[in-house]
């Protein structure tokens, strides 16, 4: 009832060097099945590309790589959009281990399009619609990414439609946000009864990073520093919180709440969650 995870917190290269992140994926993929890793998680945007146009594509790169090792790749990169030559969405993928992708996400906060002009980045950003999960052989799995843990909805839109495992990869450094974030990622966890993975990009040893498993009641791994780490992913205990309900002295025996997607749910005060605006 788990599987084991390599959580991948890469020394990347920046553009116009990026396409060399490609075989840095590769290496790391056959060295995170070496090592008996079921799953790979990448950071945000990795292998790439990170700007438009683009000049490479590492789908087939990454796809090939889970049917020759027998894995299952969440990887980053970017989609561009037809008829708009600067223009693309932001990606994360699923490689299953037959080769095949087996589930796309298109960022869908903020609104942008600023978010990714200027910098490493550099592209207009468009916004997905969607909130898609997937089935894997390890449980069900949403996607999300980087400062998308300030918005708590698209978690727990992916954790009502049956997440259990939630990767949620980030950029670059973090700087002054480092602490929020690492409780925002563990929050992300507890209210929606899932496992939160993260990791981002570095640029250089002397960046601090944030690889991160966090359970609801417990960050089960962080490290900062760049590396390929190998985690044990139990699902056993979030299954059972799921399936529990919430009680006067379930903080004796629970570190989270159980219940807080079905007992604690009240559907019909979904449409006052956010107030109604009136245009003048």
């Amino acid at each position: 009832m788990g599987f084991r995870l390599a959580l991948v917190q890469p020394l990347a290269h920046r553009p116009p060097d990026d396409e060399r992140n490609v075989m840095d994926a590769l290496g790391q993929v056959s060295f995170a099945a070496s090592q008996g890793a079921e799953v790979v998680a990448f950071p945000e945007t990795y292998p790439g590309p990170w700007r438009t146009p683009m000049t490479f594509d590492p789908t087939e790169a990454m796809a090939g790589a889970a049917r020759e090792h027998g894995v299952t790749i969440q990887f980053g990169t970017l989609e561009e959009v037809p008829d708009e030559p600067r223009a693309a969405y932001n990606v994360l993928k699923l490689a299953g281990p037959d080769g095949t992708i087996s589930g796309v996400y298109r960022r869908t906060h903020p609104p942008g399009p600023w978010i990714y002009t200027g910098g490493v980045w550099e592209f207009d950003y468009r916004v997905g619609e969607e909130y898609p999960v997937f089935e894997s052989e390890h449980g069900t799995v949403g996607l999300a990414m980087c400062s998308e843990a300030f918005m708590p909805e698209v978690a727990r839109a992916l954790a009502l439609r049956g997440a259990e495992i939630i990767f949620m990869p980030a950029g670059i450094d973090k700087k002054k946000l480092w602490t929020v974030w690492r409780n925002l990622i563990w929050a992300r966890a507890s209210e929606n009864l899932a496992v939160v993975i993260t990791t981002q990009n570095l640029f250089d040893a002397s960046e601090r990073g944030l690889a991160m498993v966090a359970q609801p009641e417990e960050i089960v791994f962080e490290a900062e520093g760049p590396g390929t780490f190998l985690i044990d992913v139990d699902l056993a205990r979030i299954r059972e919180m799921r399936v529990q309900e919430d009680g006067l002295k379930s903080s004796e025996e629970y570190g989270a709440k159980p219940g807080v997607l079905t007992q604690w749910q009240r559907p019909e005060m979904q449409d006052k969650v956010y107030p109604t605006v009136t245009r003048i």
